[in-house]
């Protein structure tokens, strides 16, 4: 190990820098944000810097280093372009036994600065010993988007709670469960959804019923099947499920970001196969809620469009069983983009409706001649069955048969194929798509052959993805 990570507490401490330019002000942000004294050697400053100093929130101390400059503060940085200078400042600085760092030069610093993912207060630094500062960035990046940004008002909760933890478990391996169950548990969900009273009562109430385990239930939209389309806060979940529930709709390659030690429950529907009735569905839901298990329910596209999600949620609110949404990107939208074909146009399209193809038994009939209207954009939803129906039923109420159409098979996936033809060959494209499949009636079809970016990548890459055209 070159250097020991330390993290040093530079409230109101004098801190020296030499250098007025971009990159010092880079350096004195982060010592402010610190909490630093920030004094400042140069010649002249930046812009940015100026105007620190002209509301006193720096000192500029001098134009010219001198040695006994560094003889009141605590650490010192350099950050000029003159390297006899950032030498000089180094030399000074080690013959007073004082940290000191000189930027964009490793072997002149007796500390560096590494990158840092900020949750106050939890702050997380990552540093590769100044050989390779790109790719502790990089590095940095994906932890960024990993680590919730509610983790720093999660540990400052946990913070104000500490001596009462400390006061009610003697013994650190009790306090060191009751905090590993608050931070898979309630407690974090609460937080993560900005219900901070809830949170709090929910620490008081673990602190009186420790043996109590109270689960939770999380709705998630899994997207339409491109793993890249999860969203950040639903992959966060899953890897912290102890149970996830999934419909045939769910990708492989989503499946495959559960958390390794989830259990995993098929509780798909799928026409002309055996289905879990919705109400078995809600049952195990609530019941293994009340068991103390956090609860995935993992949902194809959006769980608010077309996938009964509310229905759920219902079940669980009659039961008193806590829950959150986290939305995914449903498959009007998501397979539509991958196919180029945008949902509206200016040119041909102003509205777009989402329909689902079967209903309630005993639902409401369809609004036809609604459907049929021209310069609007029909996104139908599990409508592969009633194709023939739909195709006829628009056409009989005024939709021109040599609309254009597409189905899209397994949209956004690998195996994408997209279909197109007039309104009159829906039926005959229906049967060749693969499934999910998702129906799109109107002009918007025709910039396909323009826009089909996913299609062309896939091509590219030897992947097997189809375009079929019957027109």
């Amino acid at each position: 190990m070159d250097y020991l990570p330390i993290f040093a507490d530079l409230k109101s401490k004098p801190v020296l820098v030499v250098g007025g330019g971009d990159v010092a002000a880079r350096k004195i942000e982060l010592l402010r944000r610190a909490g630093a004294r920030v004094q400042i050697v140069a010649r002249e400053l930046c812009e940015e810097l100026q105007a620190l100093a002209d509301i006193a929130a720096v000192e500029w101390l001098a134009s010219e280093f001198v040695e006994t400059q560094l003889d009141s503060v605590f650490l010192v940085i350099a950050a000029t372009d003159d390297s006899a200078l950032n030498g000089l400042v180094y030399e000074a600085a080690n013959r007073r036994h004082l940290l000191a760092n000189v930027v964009d030069d490793q072997p002149k610093c007796s500390f560096i600065f590494p990158s840092i993912v900020d949750r106050s207060p939890l702050v997380v630094a990552i540093s590769s010993s100044g050989t390779a500062p790109v790719l502790a960035r990089l590095l940095r990046e994906k932890l960024e988007a990993l680590l919730p940004a509610n983790l720093g008002q999660m540990a400052q909760i946990a913070g104000e709670w500490r001596h009462k933890v400390k006061q009610r478990f003697n013994k650190m391996s009790d306090r060191r469960r009751f905090w590993e169950r608050a931070f898979n548990g309630l407690f974090a969900s609460q937080v993560a959804a900005g219900n901070v009273l809830g949170a709090r009562q929910t620490l008081d109430d673990q602190l009186v019923h420790p043996e109590k385990v109270q689960g939770e239930i999380v709705l998630v939209g899994a997207g339409p099947g491109d793993s890249g389309l999860l969203t950040l806060r639903g992959l966060q979940v899953m890897q912290l499920a102890d149970v996830v529930l999934y419909d045939h709709l769910v990708s492989e390659e989503i499946l495959d970001l559960v958390r390794r030690d989830a259990d995993r429950i098929c509780v798909g529907k799928r026409a002309g196969a055996h289905s879990v009735p919705q109400e078995e569905t809600n049952r195990l839901l609530v019941e293994l809620a009340q068991q103390g298990k956090r609860v995935v329910r993992l949902k194809g596209g959006d769980p608010f469009i077309f996938g009964r999600g509310g229905e759920e949620l219902q079940a669980a609110q009659a039961a008193g069983i806590p829950f959150q949404v986290v939305p995914g990107i449903t498959a009007a939208a998501g397979a539509t983009a991958y196919a180029g074909i945008p949902l509206t146009h200016r040119d041909y399209s102003q509205s777009v409706m989402f329909i689902t193809g079967h209903c309630r038994t005993g639902g409401e009939g369809v609004d036809w001649p609604a459907l049929a209207r021209e310069r609007q954009t029909l996104a139908i939803y599990m409508g592969t069955v009633k194709a023939a129906e739909i195709s006829q039923q628009l056409i009989a109420h005024g939709r021109d048969a040599s609309t254009p159409v597409a189905v899209i098979g397994c949209g956004t996936r690998q195996e994408q194929q997209v279909l197109t033809g007039t309104l009159q060959q829906l039926e005959e494209l229906a049967q060749r798509a693969p499934t999910p499949a998702l129906l799109v009636i109107g002009e918007v079809v025709n910039l396909h052959a323009q826009l089909a970016w996913f299609q062309h990548s896939a091509q590219q890459a030897g992947r097997e993805s189809a375009v079929v055209n019957l027109a």
